[in-house]
């Protein structure tokens, strides 16, 4: 007779040690991920313009608050933003210290009512920052511009920083140096075709045609690097003779008007001192007794 083959049965003793061990390493599990309702900060973002700094993340806390540490390749963990139900944290005055270094950031996460025994709070790592290479450069501004026969004379505002030497902050232009550049680009306000002018400096004077409006706008260029190279572009300005023919006549008008009124409000003071003086004089003369 044949004996019937197929899977064993297990026994009844097996199976209930089985169950019982994939309980306890659920248990287990479930403990070292945090049930305590501790939850871990993600998508750790760097947000830097012209080197003003803030670290952000997600999510918002419920039950739990953040701590945020920093620290360069070389150096120790420093705390900023203690405790915090926020999910941002500046840490400009750090990284302005050296904007060449390269920058590593952890969020911490522990409960808001944990106390100091409660043991070693969960983090989370950022990726490394290097301010010099990767703060975006902010939009510029046009600081002047003059218009005068053949030539056009721009100037672009150097924006300042909270990167200091010796007590003083440093403009765009001191920390870059010739890393940073300018481009303009102007065209006839009667057309649309555009040409480009380039500065090492925050300076441009350009031969444009005598008797034409011009209009134009920078933007700040790093072409040294791999990303972040260009900034926004400033917002357009325009040159205009008519403008300035009527400013001036309405300067030149004003100060017509404003001499006048000096001269009538002189003559009416003299002609009213006059006529006191002669009322006086007869109040003072003595009556004659015949």
């Amino acid at each position: 007779m044949t004996t019937p083959t197929g899977p064993p049965v297990p026994c009844p003793e097996t199976a209930v040690a089985r169950t019982l061990l994939l309980g306890w390493v659920l248990v287990q599990v479930a403990g070292a991920s945090g049930t305590t309702g501790v939850v871990v900060a993600y998508n750790l973002t760097w947000k830097s313009i012209n080197f003003k700094t803030i670290l952000e993340w997600e999510p918002k806390p419920i039950n739990h608050v953040y701590t945020v540490q920093i620290s360069h390749r070389l150096g120790n963990w420093k705390s900023k933003c203690f405790s915090i139900t926020d999910t941002e944290c500046d840490v400009t005055d750090e990284i302005v210290k050296d904007v060449k270094q390269t920058y590593s950031a952890r969020v911490l996460s522990k409960l808001a009512n944990a106390t100091s025994s409660a043991g070693e709070p969960v983090f989370t790592n950022s990726r490394e920052f290097t301010p010099y290479l990767e703060t975006n450069l902010g939009q510029p501004t046009i600081k002047s511009f003059e218009h005068i026969g053949t030539k056009l004379n721009v100037t672009v505002q150097d924006a300042r920083t909270l990167v200091r030497i010796n007590g003083t902050f440093l403009s765009l232009q001191d920390v870059f140096g010739n890393d940073l550049s300018y481009t303009l680009y102007y065209w006839k306000a009667s057309s649309t075709g555009k040409k480009t002018a380039k500065s090492n400096t925050n300076e441009f004077l350009i031969d444009v045609d005598e008797g034409e409006n011009y209009c134009f706008n920078v933007q700040a260029v790093i072409p040294s690097r791999r990303m972040n190279q260009k900034s926004p572009e400033s917002p357009i300005e325009c040159t205009s003779h008519k403008k300035g023919v009527f400013r001036d006549l309405f300067f030149i008008i004003g100060a017509v008007v404003f001499v006048v009124i000096i001269i009538v409000l002189s003559v009416s003071l003299y002609v009213c001192r006059k006529r006191r003086t002669r009322r006086s004089g007869k109040e003072n003369t003595p009556l004659n007794i015949s």
